[in-house]
């Protein structure tokens, strides 16, 4: 059965309505001062079927870090990459096969702190890209390419949630579980990539979520910022 074709129109407001709430929480260089061991990420966005969707990896069970796992395309910056947008695109290319020039960057996130040393930090880097992108997974670091709806990460189907304390600080662990209406596969979306993918989809969508959030609603940018802040600042204070 051919899938329905979202009108041109339809597709290019979801888009521009998008980006325009995206651009207001654009932190842009403003953390690429700190020390650290800088790693990016892609979150790719695409309209279809009149939504926006995410599109994820499932990472190759050969790898020795998170074998398996469900993430965003991305990894360690190199001596080549320019900036935290450089080393993302890269990435994405070389995962999946989506070259610099099919995405369009809006926006960089609050990044996320990796370790509770403080000097990995993961910078968040947003795109559009084109909704007929056809993935060419690279075998040996993804085994799988598929999207989610992003209003999922709002109203999932299945999730559940974790508390953690760290460095004195409480922490929502999220996880979703998705079943790919494609192939039948479910995927477990946790960690950092469901961290991004719900702040994406409050971001974007400007819903309450079903479920408890760390975020202050009314003011996403602040509470992230904040949140990311005290943690950086507590961990680096131990060096």
């Amino acid at each position: 059965m051919s899938r329905p074709c979202t009108p041109e129109p339809v597709r290019n407001s979801l888009i521009d309505d998008a980006k325009a709430s995206l651009k207001k929480h654009d932190v842009g260089t403003k953390y690429s001062h700190l020390p650290s061991n800088e790693y990016s990420i892609l979150i790719p966005l695409l309209a279809k079927e009149g939504k926006l969707h995410l599109l994820f990896t499932l990472r190759s069970e050969k790898l020795r870090r998170s074998p398996g796992e469900v993430c965003f395309p991305g990894g360690r910056g190199e001596p080549t990459d320019v900036d935290s947008v450089a080393t993302a695109l890269r990435e994405a290319q070389e995962e999946v096969g989506l070259r610099p020039e099919q995405v369009e960057v809006v926006c960089r996130l609050v990044p996320y702190l990796l370790d509770v040393k403080g000097n990995t930090l993961v910078t968040a880097v947003v795109g559009f890209i084109d909704h007929n992108f056809q993935a060419q997974p690279n075998p040996d670091e993804v085994k799988n390419v598929f999207l989610v709806p992003l209003d999922y990460f709002l109203h999932p189907l299945a999730y559940h949630q974790n508390h953690l304390t760290q460095s004195g600080h409480l922490f929502i662990m999220h996880c979703f579980e998705y079943t790919n209406p494609e192939d039948g596969v479910t995927y477990y979306i946790r960690g950092l990539t469901a961290k991004y993918a719900l702040l994406v989809a409050l971001i974007i969508l400007g819903q309450k979520p079903t479920f408890e959030v760390e975020f202050n609603l009314d003011d996403l940018i602040s509470s992230s910022e904040e949140s990311f802040l005290k943690l950086y600042k507590h961990a680096t204070s131990k060096l």
